[in-house]
Protein backbone atom coordinates (compact mmCIF):
# COMPACT_ATOMS: atom_id res chain seq x y z
CA UNK A 1 0.00 0.00 0.00
CA UNK A 2 1.46 3.34 -1.03
CA UNK A 3 1.22 6.64 0.78
CA UNK A 4 -0.96 9.42 -0.60
CA UNK A 5 0.30 12.95 -0.98
CA UNK A 6 -1.52 15.84 -2.55
CA UNK A 7 -0.26 17.27 -5.81
CA UNK A 8 1.09 20.28 -3.96
CA UNK A 9 3.23 18.01 -1.77
CA UNK A 10 4.77 15.72 -4.36
CA UNK A 11 7.32 18.12 -5.76
CA UNK A 12 5.57 18.37 -9.14
CA UNK A 13 5.25 22.15 -8.78
CA UNK A 14 3.43 24.53 -11.07
CA UNK A 15 4.44 24.45 -14.71
CA UNK A 16 4.47 27.48 -16.99
CA UNK A 17 1.65 28.21 -19.41
CA UNK A 18 -1.90 26.87 -19.53
CA UNK A 19 -2.71 23.19 -19.68
CA UNK A 20 -4.95 22.11 -22.56
CA UNK A 21 -7.62 19.64 -21.48
CA UNK A 22 -10.07 18.39 -24.08
CA UNK A 23 -13.30 16.42 -23.99
CA UNK A 24 -14.39 13.70 -26.40
CA UNK A 25 -17.55 12.33 -24.78
CA UNK A 26 -20.53 13.84 -23.01
CA UNK A 27 -22.45 10.59 -22.52
CA UNK A 28 -22.32 6.86 -23.20
CA UNK A 29 -23.22 6.81 -26.89
CA UNK A 30 -21.68 10.14 -27.94
CA UNK A 31 -19.89 10.54 -31.28
CA UNK A 32 -17.55 7.58 -31.66
CA UNK A 33 -15.05 9.43 -33.86
CA UNK A 34 -14.62 12.29 -31.38
CA UNK A 35 -11.56 10.80 -29.64
CA UNK A 36 -9.58 10.63 -32.87
CA UNK A 37 -10.92 14.00 -34.01
CA UNK A 38 -9.73 15.68 -30.82
CA UNK A 39 -6.31 14.05 -30.98
CA UNK A 40 -5.73 14.87 -34.64
CA UNK A 41 -7.37 18.32 -34.70
CA UNK A 42 -4.86 20.29 -32.66
CA UNK A 43 -2.59 20.40 -29.62
CA UNK A 44 -3.78 18.90 -26.32
CA UNK A 45 -2.11 17.79 -23.12
CA UNK A 46 -4.97 15.67 -21.78
CA UNK A 47 -8.12 14.21 -23.32
CA UNK A 48 -11.05 13.40 -21.07
CA UNK A 49 -14.40 11.71 -21.49
CA UNK A 50 -17.60 11.67 -19.44
CA UNK A 51 -19.55 8.46 -20.08
CA UNK A 52 -21.77 8.32 -17.00
CA UNK A 53 -25.21 9.64 -16.13
CA UNK A 54 -27.89 8.53 -13.71
CA UNK A 55 -29.60 6.41 -16.39
CA UNK A 56 -26.23 5.04 -17.56
CA UNK A 57 -25.46 3.71 -14.09
CA UNK A 58 -28.72 1.73 -14.21
CA UNK A 59 -27.86 0.37 -17.67
CA UNK A 60 -24.38 -0.65 -16.53
CA UNK A 61 -25.78 -2.21 -13.34
CA UNK A 62 -28.11 -4.42 -15.35
CA UNK A 63 -25.19 -5.24 -17.64
CA UNK A 64 -23.04 -6.26 -14.65
CA UNK A 65 -25.89 -8.36 -13.28
CA UNK A 66 -25.60 -10.53 -16.40
CA UNK A 67 -21.85 -10.94 -16.00
CA UNK A 68 -19.45 -9.64 -13.30
CA UNK A 69 -16.90 -8.93 -16.06
CA UNK A 70 -19.14 -6.21 -17.48
CA UNK A 71 -20.32 -2.92 -16.07
CA UNK A 72 -18.10 -0.47 -17.98
CA UNK A 73 -18.60 1.61 -21.14
CA UNK A 74 -17.54 -0.75 -23.91
CA UNK A 75 -17.44 1.98 -26.57
CA UNK A 76 -14.47 3.54 -24.78
CA UNK A 77 -12.43 0.49 -25.74
CA UNK A 78 -13.38 0.70 -29.40
CA UNK A 79 -12.50 4.39 -29.40
CA UNK A 80 -9.11 3.57 -27.87
CA UNK A 81 -8.51 0.87 -30.44
CA UNK A 82 -8.74 3.54 -33.10
CA UNK A 83 -6.89 6.32 -31.27
CA UNK A 84 -4.60 5.02 -28.51
CA UNK A 85 -1.54 4.91 -30.75
CA UNK A 86 -2.17 8.49 -31.84
CA UNK A 87 -2.52 9.62 -28.21
CA UNK A 88 0.85 8.08 -27.34
CA UNK A 89 2.47 9.57 -30.41
CA UNK A 90 1.22 13.05 -29.51
CA UNK A 91 1.93 12.74 -25.80
CA UNK A 92 -1.71 13.13 -24.77
CA UNK A 93 -2.78 11.42 -21.56
CA UNK A 94 -6.35 10.12 -21.31
CA UNK A 95 -8.67 10.34 -18.30
CA UNK A 96 -12.22 8.98 -18.44
CA UNK A 97 -14.94 7.77 -16.09
CA UNK A 98 -15.83 4.98 -18.53
CA UNK A 99 -15.08 2.42 -15.80
CA UNK A 100 -18.65 2.80 -14.59
CA UNK A 101 -19.25 -0.03 -12.12
CA UNK A 102 -16.06 -1.90 -13.00
CA UNK A 103 -13.07 0.39 -13.40
CA UNK A 104 -10.64 -2.43 -12.55
CA UNK A 105 -12.15 -4.55 -15.31
CA UNK A 106 -11.86 -1.72 -17.80
CA UNK A 107 -8.22 -1.09 -16.83
CA UNK A 108 -7.47 -4.77 -17.45
CA UNK A 109 -9.24 -4.58 -20.82
CA UNK A 110 -7.24 -1.46 -21.80
CA UNK A 111 -3.97 -3.27 -21.01
CA UNK A 112 -5.06 -6.25 -23.09
CA UNK A 113 -5.98 -3.92 -25.96
CA UNK A 114 -2.61 -2.15 -25.78
CA UNK A 115 -0.79 -5.48 -25.79
CA UNK A 116 -2.77 -6.62 -28.84
CA UNK A 117 -1.93 -3.34 -30.59
CA UNK A 118 1.74 -3.63 -29.65
CA UNK A 119 1.67 -0.39 -27.64
CA UNK A 120 3.57 0.30 -24.43
CA UNK A 121 0.90 1.93 -22.27
CA UNK A 122 0.73 2.47 -18.51
CA UNK A 123 -2.81 2.17 -17.17
CA UNK A 124 -4.16 3.11 -13.73
CA UNK A 125 -7.61 3.20 -12.27
CA UNK A 126 -9.63 4.70 -9.44
CA UNK A 127 -12.08 2.69 -7.37
CA UNK A 128 -14.00 2.82 -4.09
CA UNK A 129 -17.17 4.54 -5.27
CA UNK A 130 -19.12 1.26 -5.48
CA UNK A 131 -21.07 0.92 -2.23
CA UNK A 132 -23.63 -1.70 -3.30
CA UNK A 133 -22.19 -4.36 -0.95
CA UNK A 134 -22.67 -1.93 1.96
CA UNK A 135 -26.12 -0.71 0.94
CA UNK A 136 -27.90 -2.17 3.98
CA UNK A 137 -25.18 -0.98 6.36
CA UNK A 138 -25.49 2.55 4.98
CA UNK A 139 -29.28 2.50 5.06
CA UNK A 140 -29.84 2.50 1.31
CA UNK A 141 -31.93 -0.67 1.16
CA UNK A 142 -32.02 -3.27 -1.64
CA UNK A 143 -30.48 -1.32 -4.51
CA UNK A 144 -29.18 -2.51 -7.86
CA UNK A 145 -26.34 0.03 -7.78
CA UNK A 146 -25.02 2.49 -5.19
CA UNK A 147 -22.15 4.71 -6.27
CA UNK A 148 -20.66 7.66 -4.41
CA UNK A 149 -19.50 10.64 -6.44
CA UNK A 150 -15.74 10.77 -5.83
CA UNK A 151 -13.51 13.75 -6.49
CA UNK A 152 -10.31 14.34 -8.44
CA UNK A 153 -7.47 13.38 -6.08
CA UNK A 154 -7.43 9.71 -7.01
CA UNK A 155 -6.95 10.77 -10.63
CA UNK A 156 -4.16 13.14 -9.54
CA UNK A 157 -2.40 10.32 -7.72
CA UNK A 158 -2.60 8.03 -10.76
CA UNK A 159 -1.18 10.76 -13.00
CA UNK A 160 1.56 11.44 -10.47
CA UNK A 161 2.43 7.74 -10.75
CA UNK A 162 2.99 8.14 -14.50
CA UNK A 163 -0.21 6.67 -15.97
CA UNK A 164 -0.87 7.29 -19.65
CA UNK A 165 -4.51 6.24 -19.23
CA UNK A 166 -6.61 6.66 -16.08
CA UNK A 167 -10.08 5.14 -15.87
CA UNK A 168 -12.47 5.74 -13.02
CA UNK A 169 -15.90 4.78 -11.81
CA UNK A 170 -18.42 7.33 -10.56
CA UNK A 171 -16.44 10.50 -10.06
CA UNK A 172 -18.18 13.82 -10.56
CA UNK A 173 -18.33 14.90 -14.20
CA UNK A 174 -15.95 17.80 -13.65
CA UNK A 175 -13.41 15.66 -11.75
CA UNK A 176 -11.95 14.18 -14.93
CA UNK A 177 -10.91 17.74 -15.85
CA UNK A 178 -9.97 18.91 -12.34
CA UNK A 179 -7.60 15.94 -11.87
CA UNK A 180 -5.30 16.70 -14.81
CA UNK A 181 -5.25 20.43 -13.94
CA UNK A 182 -4.39 19.79 -10.28
CA UNK A 183 -1.67 17.33 -11.30
CA UNK A 184 -0.23 19.68 -13.91
CA UNK A 185 0.04 22.69 -11.60
CA UNK A 186 0.72 20.88 -8.35
CA UNK A 187 -2.30 22.37 -6.59
CA UNK A 188 -2.92 21.45 -2.97
CA UNK A 189 -6.22 20.24 -1.57
CA UNK A 190 -6.94 23.72 -0.17
CA UNK A 191 -6.26 25.74 -3.33
CA UNK A 192 -9.98 26.36 -3.43
CA UNK A 193 -10.14 29.19 -5.95
CA UNK A 194 -7.97 27.33 -8.45
CA UNK A 195 -9.88 24.09 -7.95
CA UNK A 196 -13.20 25.92 -8.31
CA UNK A 197 -11.98 27.48 -11.55
CA UNK A 198 -11.18 24.02 -12.88
CA UNK A 199 -14.62 22.79 -11.77
CA UNK A 200 -16.20 25.64 -13.73
CA UNK A 201 -14.18 24.78 -16.84
CA UNK A 202 -14.93 21.09 -16.33
CA UNK A 203 -18.65 21.72 -15.96
CA UNK A 204 -18.62 23.60 -19.25
CA UNK A 205 -16.72 21.04 -21.36
CA UNK A 206 -17.83 17.74 -19.77
CA UNK A 207 -20.99 17.65 -21.89
CA UNK A 208 -19.01 17.90 -25.11
CA UNK A 209 -20.68 19.80 -27.92
CA UNK A 210 -23.24 21.41 -25.60
CA UNK A 211 -20.43 23.94 -25.07
CA UNK A 212 -19.95 24.52 -28.80
CA UNK A 213 -23.51 25.22 -29.91
CA UNK A 214 -25.30 21.93 -29.38
CA UNK A 215 -28.71 22.05 -27.64
CA UNK A 216 -28.34 25.83 -27.72
CA UNK A 217 -31.36 28.16 -27.52
CA UNK A 218 -30.05 30.39 -30.31
CA UNK A 219 -28.97 27.48 -32.51
CA UNK A 220 -29.86 29.29 -35.74
CA UNK A 221 -26.86 31.56 -35.10
CA UNK A 222 -24.41 28.65 -34.83
CA UNK A 223 -22.32 27.97 -37.94
CA UNK A 224 -21.90 24.40 -39.20
CA UNK A 225 -23.85 22.38 -36.66
CA UNK A 226 -23.68 19.49 -39.10
CA UNK A 227 -20.48 18.46 -37.31
CA UNK A 228 -19.79 20.57 -34.25
CA UNK A 229 -16.31 20.40 -32.79
CA UNK A 230 -15.75 19.17 -29.24
CA UNK A 231 -14.44 21.70 -26.71
CA UNK A 232 -11.27 22.01 -24.72
CA UNK A 233 -10.21 24.26 -21.87
CA UNK A 234 -6.92 26.11 -21.57
CA UNK A 235 -6.58 26.23 -17.79
CA UNK A 236 -4.09 28.56 -16.11
CA UNK A 237 -2.24 28.07 -12.83
CA UNK A 238 -4.77 30.22 -10.94
CA UNK A 239 -7.71 28.13 -12.23
CA UNK A 240 -8.93 30.70 -14.74
CA UNK A 241 -9.48 29.28 -18.20
CA UNK A 242 -10.36 29.85 -21.81
CA UNK A 243 -13.00 27.60 -23.40
CA UNK A 244 -12.37 27.00 -27.07
CA UNK A 245 -12.31 24.34 -29.80
CA UNK A 246 -9.92 23.19 -32.51
CA UNK A 247 -9.57 25.52 -35.53
CA UNK A 248 -11.74 24.70 -38.50
CA UNK A 249 -14.29 22.65 -36.56
CA UNK A 250 -18.01 23.36 -36.65
CA UNK A 251 -20.06 25.03 -33.97
CA UNK A 252 -19.51 28.12 -31.87
CA UNK A 253 -17.94 29.08 -28.55
CA UNK A 254 -19.21 32.38 -27.24
CA UNK A 255 -20.36 33.85 -23.95
CA UNK A 256 -23.87 32.53 -24.51
CA UNK A 257 -22.93 28.93 -25.32
CA UNK A 258 -20.75 28.91 -22.19
CA UNK A 259 -23.47 30.55 -20.09
CA UNK A 260 -25.97 27.95 -21.24
CA UNK A 261 -23.71 25.11 -20.16
CA UNK A 262 -22.87 26.72 -16.83
CA UNK A 263 -26.63 26.74 -16.10
CA UNK A 264 -27.04 23.08 -17.01
CA UNK A 265 -28.19 20.78 -14.20
CA UNK A 266 -27.27 23.10 -11.34
CA UNK A 267 -29.00 24.21 -8.17
CA UNK A 268 -28.08 27.40 -6.36
CA UNK A 269 -25.08 29.69 -6.29
CA UNK A 270 -23.06 27.07 -4.40
CA UNK A 271 -22.20 24.15 -6.70
CA UNK A 272 -20.79 21.40 -4.51
CA UNK A 273 -18.09 18.98 -5.60
CA UNK A 274 -16.18 16.52 -3.39
CA UNK A 275 -13.02 18.67 -3.49
CA UNK A 276 -14.39 22.20 -3.53
CA UNK A 277 -17.63 24.15 -3.60
CA UNK A 278 -17.74 26.43 -6.63
CA UNK A 279 -19.38 29.80 -6.12
CA UNK A 280 -21.27 30.10 -9.39
CA UNK A 281 -22.20 33.66 -8.50
CA UNK A 282 -18.51 34.58 -8.77
CA UNK A 283 -18.03 33.38 -12.34
CA UNK A 284 -17.29 36.12 -14.89
CA UNK A 285 -17.29 35.49 -18.63
CA UNK A 286 -15.71 37.52 -21.42
CA UNK A 287 -15.24 36.99 -25.13
CA UNK A 288 -11.48 36.90 -25.67
CA UNK A 289 -11.60 36.27 -29.41
CA UNK A 290 -13.39 34.15 -32.02
CA UNK A 291 -14.43 30.87 -30.33
CA UNK A 292 -12.56 31.85 -27.17
CA UNK A 293 -14.37 32.61 -23.89
CA UNK A 294 -12.48 33.39 -20.71
CA UNK A 295 -13.81 32.20 -17.36
CA UNK A 296 -12.38 34.30 -14.54
CA UNK A 297 -13.03 35.64 -11.08
CA UNK A 298 -13.95 32.21 -9.77
CA UNK A 299 -14.04 31.68 -6.04
CA UNK A 300 -14.14 28.39 -4.20
CA UNK A 301 -14.95 27.23 -0.69
CA UNK A 302 -14.28 24.09 1.32
CA UNK A 303 -16.30 21.10 0.09
CA UNK A 304 -19.24 19.66 2.04
CA UNK A 305 -18.57 16.83 4.52
CA UNK A 306 -20.83 14.40 2.65
CA UNK A 307 -20.72 12.79 -0.77
CA UNK A 308 -23.73 12.37 -3.01
CA UNK A 309 -24.58 8.75 -3.84
CA UNK A 310 -26.30 7.59 -7.03
CA UNK A 311 -28.84 4.94 -5.98
CA UNK A 312 -30.53 2.84 -8.65
CA UNK A 313 -32.99 0.04 -8.08
CA UNK A 314 -35.65 -1.84 -10.01
CA UNK A 315 -38.96 -0.06 -9.56
CA UNK A 316 -41.17 -2.66 -11.22
CA UNK A 317 -42.58 -3.20 -14.69
CA UNK A 318 -43.93 -0.68 -17.16
CA UNK A 319 -45.98 -0.72 -20.35
CA UNK A 320 -47.65 1.85 -22.57
CA UNK A 321 -50.17 2.10 -25.40
CA UNK A 322 -50.70 5.15 -27.60
CA UNK A 323 -54.03 5.70 -29.39
CA UNK A 324 -54.33 7.93 -32.45
CA UNK A 325 -57.42 10.16 -32.39
CA UNK A 326 -58.15 11.76 -35.76
CA UNK A 327 -60.47 14.53 -36.79
CA UNK A 328 -63.49 15.74 -34.86
CA UNK A 329 -64.57 15.15 -31.25
CA UNK A 330 -61.08 14.40 -29.94
CA UNK A 331 -62.02 14.93 -26.29
CA UNK A 332 -65.05 12.68 -26.57
CA UNK A 333 -63.04 9.98 -28.31
CA UNK A 334 -60.40 10.15 -25.58
CA UNK A 335 -63.03 9.91 -22.86
CA UNK A 336 -64.63 6.84 -24.48
CA UNK A 337 -61.44 4.80 -24.88
CA UNK A 338 -60.29 5.72 -21.36
CA UNK A 339 -63.50 4.40 -19.86
CA UNK A 340 -63.48 1.30 -22.09
CA UNK A 341 -59.91 0.30 -21.35
CA UNK A 342 -60.11 0.85 -17.61
CA UNK A 343 -63.36 -1.15 -17.43
CA UNK A 344 -61.84 -4.07 -19.35
CA UNK A 345 -58.76 -4.53 -17.15
CA UNK A 346 -59.08 -7.55 -14.86
CA UNK A 347 -56.57 -6.04 -12.41
CA UNK A 348 -55.95 -2.33 -12.18
CA UNK A 349 -52.20 -1.55 -12.23
CA UNK A 350 -50.68 0.25 -9.26
CA UNK A 351 -50.09 3.27 -11.50
CA UNK A 352 -52.24 4.16 -14.51
CA UNK A 353 -51.67 7.53 -16.20
CA UNK A 354 -53.33 9.10 -19.24
CA UNK A 355 -51.94 12.01 -21.24
CA UNK A 356 -53.55 13.62 -24.28
CA UNK A 357 -51.26 15.52 -26.66
CA UNK A 358 -53.38 17.83 -28.81
CA UNK A 359 -51.16 17.65 -31.85
CA UNK A 360 -54.24 17.93 -34.10
CA UNK A 361 -54.96 20.99 -36.23
CA UNK A 362 -58.40 22.10 -37.52
CA UNK A 363 -59.08 21.67 -41.22
CA UNK A 364 -55.72 19.91 -41.58
CA UNK A 365 -54.33 19.12 -45.02
CA UNK A 366 -52.72 15.82 -43.89
CA UNK A 367 -54.14 13.03 -41.76
CA UNK A 368 -51.20 13.21 -39.38
CA UNK A 369 -51.79 16.93 -38.81
CA UNK A 370 -55.44 16.14 -38.03
CA UNK A 371 -54.52 13.63 -35.29
CA UNK A 372 -53.97 13.79 -31.54
CA UNK A 373 -52.13 11.21 -29.42
CA UNK A 374 -53.66 9.66 -26.30
CA UNK A 375 -51.11 7.73 -24.23
CA UNK A 376 -51.76 5.33 -21.38
CA UNK A 377 -48.81 4.35 -19.17
CA UNK A 378 -49.08 1.63 -16.53
CA UNK A 379 -46.66 0.46 -13.84
CA UNK A 380 -46.87 -2.40 -11.36
CA UNK A 381 -44.65 -4.74 -9.39
CA UNK A 382 -46.29 -7.72 -11.14
CA UNK A 383 -45.20 -8.09 -14.79
CA UNK A 384 -48.42 -9.94 -15.64
CA UNK A 385 -50.59 -6.97 -14.62
CA UNK A 386 -48.90 -4.63 -17.11
CA UNK A 387 -48.04 -7.23 -19.74
CA UNK A 388 -50.27 -8.64 -22.46
CA UNK A 389 -53.21 -8.46 -20.07
CA UNK A 390 -52.98 -4.68 -20.45
CA UNK A 391 -51.80 -4.20 -24.03
CA UNK A 392 -54.07 -6.87 -25.53
CA UNK A 393 -57.05 -5.34 -23.73
CA UNK A 394 -56.27 -2.09 -25.51
CA UNK A 395 -56.09 -3.72 -28.94
CA UNK A 396 -59.27 -5.74 -28.38
CA UNK A 397 -61.17 -2.45 -28.45
CA UNK A 398 -60.24 -1.90 -32.10
CA UNK A 399 -63.68 -2.60 -33.60
CA UNK A 400 -65.76 -1.42 -30.67
CA UNK A 401 -64.46 2.02 -29.80
CA UNK A 402 -64.11 5.46 -31.37
CA UNK A 403 -64.20 5.97 -35.14
CA UNK A 404 -60.79 5.73 -36.78
CA UNK A 405 -59.35 3.60 -33.95
CA UNK A 406 -55.67 2.86 -34.34
CA UNK A 407 -52.60 2.55 -32.12
CA UNK A 408 -48.95 3.32 -32.77
CA UNK A 409 -47.67 -0.17 -31.86
CA UNK A 410 -48.91 -3.75 -31.45
CA UNK A 411 -49.46 -5.29 -28.00
CA UNK A 412 -46.29 -6.11 -26.09
CA UNK A 413 -45.07 -7.34 -22.74
CA UNK A 414 -44.13 -4.94 -19.98
CA UNK A 415 -40.51 -3.97 -19.41
CA UNK A 416 -38.48 -3.51 -16.26
CA UNK A 417 -38.03 0.11 -15.28
CA UNK A 418 -35.50 1.60 -12.92
CA UNK A 419 -35.76 4.22 -10.23
CA UNK A 420 -33.05 6.70 -9.30
CA UNK A 421 -32.80 8.44 -5.98
CA UNK A 422 -29.94 10.46 -4.52
CA UNK A 423 -28.39 9.52 -1.21
CA UNK A 424 -25.69 11.06 0.94
CA UNK A 425 -22.94 9.52 2.98
CA UNK A 426 -20.16 10.84 5.17
CA UNK A 427 -17.12 11.31 2.93
CA UNK A 428 -14.95 9.58 5.52
CA UNK A 429 -17.05 6.43 5.15
CA UNK A 430 -16.23 6.04 1.44
CA UNK A 431 -12.96 4.44 0.30
CA UNK A 432 -11.20 6.36 -2.46
CA UNK A 433 -8.44 4.24 -3.92
CA UNK A 434 -5.90 5.05 -6.63
CA UNK A 435 -4.49 1.90 -8.22
CA UNK A 436 -1.16 2.69 -9.89
CA UNK A 437 0.09 1.10 -13.11
CA UNK A 438 2.32 -1.25 -11.05
CA UNK A 439 -0.65 -2.34 -8.93
CA UNK A 440 0.21 -0.25 -5.87
CA UNK A 441 -2.97 0.72 -4.06
CA UNK A 442 -3.10 4.14 -2.43
CA UNK A 443 -5.89 5.31 -0.14
CA UNK A 444 -6.89 8.89 -0.89
CA UNK A 445 -8.11 10.63 2.28
CA UNK A 446 -11.28 12.70 2.37
CA UNK A 447 -11.08 16.47 2.58
CA UNK A 448 -9.71 17.55 5.95
CA UNK A 449 -11.50 20.89 5.84
CA UNK A 450 -15.21 20.84 5.04
CA UNK A 451 -18.11 23.26 5.16
CA UNK A 452 -21.79 22.37 5.21
CA UNK A 453 -23.58 23.56 2.09
CA UNK A 454 -25.84 26.53 2.74
CA UNK A 455 -27.98 28.63 0.42
CA UNK A 456 -26.72 32.02 -0.65
CA UNK A 457 -28.82 35.07 0.19
CA UNK A 458 -30.46 36.62 -2.85
CA UNK A 459 -28.26 39.49 -4.04
CA UNK A 460 -29.38 43.08 -4.30
CA UNK A 461 -31.52 43.41 -7.41
CA UNK A 462 -31.48 46.29 -9.89
CA UNK A 463 -34.56 48.51 -9.91
CA UNK A 464 -37.47 47.18 -11.93
CA UNK A 465 -38.01 48.94 -15.26
CA UNK A 466 -40.70 51.62 -15.18
CA UNK A 467 -44.23 50.76 -16.26
CA UNK A 468 -45.10 51.58 -19.84
CA UNK A 469 -46.15 50.10 -23.16
CA UNK A 470 -45.36 46.43 -23.68
CA UNK A 471 -45.15 43.99 -26.55
CA UNK A 472 -46.48 40.43 -26.18
CA UNK A 473 -43.85 38.05 -27.54
CA UNK A 474 -42.41 34.61 -26.77
CA UNK A 475 -40.00 34.77 -23.83
CA UNK A 476 -37.36 33.27 -26.14
CA UNK A 477 -37.37 36.46 -28.19
CA UNK A 478 -34.98 37.97 -25.66
CA UNK A 479 -34.02 35.09 -23.33
CA UNK A 480 -32.14 31.84 -23.65
CA UNK A 481 -32.73 28.75 -21.51
CA UNK A 482 -31.11 25.41 -20.72
CA UNK A 483 -32.85 22.69 -18.74
CA UNK A 484 -32.02 19.20 -17.52
CA UNK A 485 -32.66 16.46 -15.00
CA UNK A 486 -31.47 16.19 -11.42
CA UNK A 487 -32.92 12.86 -10.29
CA UNK A 488 -36.65 13.39 -9.93
CA UNK A 489 -36.16 17.15 -10.10
CA UNK A 490 -35.44 19.40 -13.05
CA UNK A 491 -33.67 22.70 -13.42
CA UNK A 492 -34.39 25.50 -15.86
CA UNK A 493 -31.76 28.20 -16.21
CA UNK A 494 -32.85 31.37 -18.04
CA UNK A 495 -30.53 34.18 -19.08
CA UNK A 496 -30.58 37.32 -21.18
CA UNK A 497 -27.82 38.45 -23.48
CA UNK A 498 -28.21 42.23 -23.15
CA UNK A 499 -27.43 44.04 -19.86
CA UNK A 500 -30.50 46.27 -20.24
CA UNK A 501 -32.73 43.17 -20.30
CA UNK A 502 -31.52 41.90 -16.93
CA UNK A 503 -33.63 44.16 -14.65
CA UNK A 504 -36.76 43.11 -16.51
CA UNK A 505 -35.96 39.37 -16.37
CA UNK A 506 -35.08 39.22 -12.69
CA UNK A 507 -38.28 41.07 -11.70
CA UNK A 508 -40.61 39.48 -14.26
CA UNK A 509 -39.63 35.81 -14.01
CA UNK A 510 -40.55 34.95 -10.44
CA UNK A 511 -41.56 31.56 -9.06
CA UNK A 512 -45.24 32.52 -9.28
CA UNK A 513 -44.84 33.64 -12.88
CA UNK A 514 -43.05 30.40 -13.74
CA UNK A 515 -45.99 28.42 -12.36
CA UNK A 516 -48.33 30.42 -14.61
CA UNK A 517 -46.18 29.89 -17.68
CA UNK A 518 -45.60 26.19 -16.99
CA UNK A 519 -48.91 24.95 -15.53
CA UNK A 520 -47.51 21.42 -15.05
CA UNK A 521 -45.41 22.88 -12.21
CA UNK A 522 -48.32 24.54 -10.41
CA UNK A 523 -48.42 22.14 -7.45
CA UNK A 524 -44.68 21.47 -7.20
CA UNK A 525 -42.02 23.01 -4.97
CA UNK A 526 -39.91 25.49 -6.93
CA UNK A 527 -36.83 27.38 -5.78
CA UNK A 528 -35.36 30.35 -7.67
CA UNK A 529 -31.67 31.22 -7.58
CA UNK A 530 -30.34 34.54 -8.92
CA UNK A 531 -26.94 34.71 -10.70
CA UNK A 532 -26.34 38.37 -11.65
CA UNK A 533 -22.88 37.81 -13.19
CA UNK A 534 -24.50 35.52 -15.75
CA UNK A 535 -27.65 37.69 -15.99
CA UNK A 536 -29.50 34.50 -15.16
CA UNK A 537 -32.13 33.00 -12.90
CA UNK A 538 -32.16 29.28 -12.22
CA UNK A 539 -35.23 27.36 -11.10
CA UNK A 540 -35.16 23.94 -9.44
CA UNK A 541 -38.51 22.18 -9.85
CA UNK A 542 -38.89 19.33 -7.42
CA UNK A 543 -40.60 16.08 -8.38
CA UNK A 544 -41.51 16.94 -11.97
CA UNK A 545 -39.62 13.86 -13.23
CA UNK A 546 -41.18 11.48 -10.73
CA UNK A 547 -38.60 8.97 -9.55
CA UNK A 548 -35.91 9.80 -12.09
CA UNK A 549 -35.22 9.42 -15.80
CA UNK A 550 -35.89 5.68 -16.03
CA UNK A 551 -39.26 6.15 -14.34
CA UNK A 552 -40.35 8.12 -17.44
CA UNK A 553 -42.91 10.18 -15.57
CA UNK A 554 -43.13 12.64 -18.49
CA UNK A 555 -42.85 12.24 -22.23
CA UNK A 556 -39.65 14.31 -21.86
CA UNK A 557 -38.16 12.23 -19.03
CA UNK A 558 -34.86 14.17 -18.85
CA UNK A 559 -36.48 17.63 -18.99
CA UNK A 560 -34.30 18.59 -21.95
CA UNK A 561 -37.16 20.45 -23.64
CA UNK A 562 -38.53 22.15 -20.54
CA UNK A 563 -36.53 25.30 -21.15
CA UNK A 564 -37.67 25.49 -24.76
CA UNK A 565 -41.31 25.15 -23.69
CA UNK A 566 -40.75 28.08 -21.33
CA UNK A 567 -39.12 30.13 -24.10
CA UNK A 568 -42.16 29.50 -26.31
CA UNK A 569 -44.61 30.97 -23.78
CA UNK A 570 -45.79 34.51 -24.47
CA UNK A 571 -45.00 37.31 -22.02
CA UNK A 572 -45.37 41.09 -21.96
CA UNK A 573 -42.00 42.75 -22.55
CA UNK A 574 -41.48 46.53 -22.26
CA UNK A 575 -41.32 48.20 -25.64
CA UNK A 576 -38.13 49.96 -24.57
CA UNK A 577 -36.21 46.68 -24.58
CA UNK A 578 -36.62 46.27 -28.33
CA UNK A 579 -34.02 48.05 -30.43
CA UNK A 580 -36.26 48.28 -33.48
Amino acid sequence: MGAWVSAGQNGTGARPGPVRIGNCSGFYGDRHAAMREMLSGGELDYLTGDYLAELTMLILARDRAKSPDRGYAKTFLTQLEDALGLALERGVRIVANAGGLNSAGLATAVRALAERLGLDVTVAHVEGDDLVARADELGFGPVLAANAYLGAWGIVDCLNAGADVVVTGRVTDASVIVGPAAHHFGWSATDYDALAGAVAAGHVIECGTQATGGNFAFFTEVPDLLHAGFPFAEIDADGSSVITKHPGTGGLVDVDTVTAQLLYEIGGARYANPDVTLRLDSVALSQEGPDRVRIGGVRGEAPPPTLKVSLNFVGGFRNAMTFVLTGLDVDAKADLVRRQLEASLRTRPAELEWTLARTDHPDADTEEAASALLRCVVRDADPAVVGRQFSSAAVELALASYPGFTTTAPPADGQVYGVFTPGWVDAAAVPHVAVHPDGTRVDVPPAADTRALAPVDEPDLPPAPPAGPTRRVPLGTIAGARSGDKGGDANVGVWVREPEHWPWLVHALTVDRLRELLPETADLTITRHVLPNLRAVNFVIEGILGRGVAHQARFDPQAKGLGEWLRARHVDVPEGLFRT
